[in-house]
């Protein structure tokens, strides 16, 4: 029987988000270095105290396989590895890669490559209706690896103007390597990106992560922001995910 109320939890290297199913407002808390798995779980269940959720989604800032990450987060704690989620939230979880998260919660038809600019840099590619993680922030040129040119750290110390002269200049060609029909830009700092964008490329909104968590169980209830902004709760049209594919 599919649940029918989700727990979408968002984790990234400085921060965690969470929303749950008929909820419209994100509850945050800080993360970092030290974040572990059990503080995870701990921080998740007093932020969403008074929230009922059938489920769980957890985006992770790691690569995720069939049966939970396979790798160390870069920038949480140990032990995420081997962890047993279901069992410390005591109902059944899904878990994916926090890029992979958002961009199926992004995703609006063809052929679309995800970046994520956090902390680091997520992506991800949906093409033909099949969700593939990627690992674009680990490609080094001479000047370092993607994540160290379009990470944070390059945003704290290039300034906005820099950093979005280095985003445009590398985004073009990645979506020509992809075949991408649209390049959508994610993650924390997407909002420093600025009105201005080259042809084939959208920034989503963060929220569109937790429509990925829903969508990991087959629903594709979101909240949007209205103009004014407060928000709102509304279902929308669009792909679902069953696994890795986006029916």
């Amino acid at each position: 029987m599919k649940p029918q109320r989700i727990l979408a939890v968002d984790i990234g290297g400085s921060k965690l988000k969470i929303l749950a199913t008929g909820e419209t407002e994100p509850r945050k808390a800080k993360t970092g270095g030290k974040f572990t798995p059990e503080h995870m779980v701990e921080e998740v269940k007093t932020l969403a105290k008074g929230w009922k959720y059938d489920a769980v989604s957890v985006g992770l800032p790691a690569q995720v396989g069939e049966h939970g990450p396979i790798a160390e987060p870069g920038n949480l704690g140990p032990g995420w590895v081997g962890f047993d989620y279901a069992a410390a939230f005591d109902c059944p979880v899904r878990l994916i890669n926090d890029a992979a998260m958002q961009a199926l919660g992004s995703y609006d038809g063809g052929r679309m490559l995800f970046i994520g600019l956090g902390t680091g840099v997520g992506s991800a590619l949906i093409a033909e209706h099949v969700l593939i993680t990627l690992e674009l922030g680990d490609l080094h040129f001479e000047e370092g690896s993607v994540s160290d040119i379009l990470g944070r750290k390059a945003l704290e110390k290039n300034g906005k103007k820099e950093w979005r002269k280095a985003v445009f200049g590398l985004v073009p060609h990645l979506q020509k390597a992809f075949l991408a029909n649209y390049v959508m830009l994610g993650g924390g700092n997407a909002k420093h990106i600025g009105k201005k964008l080259p042809a084939g490329v959208r920034v989503g909104n963060n929220l569109t992560a937790f429509r990925g968590g829903y969508r990991l169980w087959g629903i594709d209830d979101v909240p949007t922001r209205k103009a004014n902004g407060k928000s709102r709760a509304t279902v929308s049209s669009g792909a679902q995910a069953a696994g890795s594919r986006v029916l």
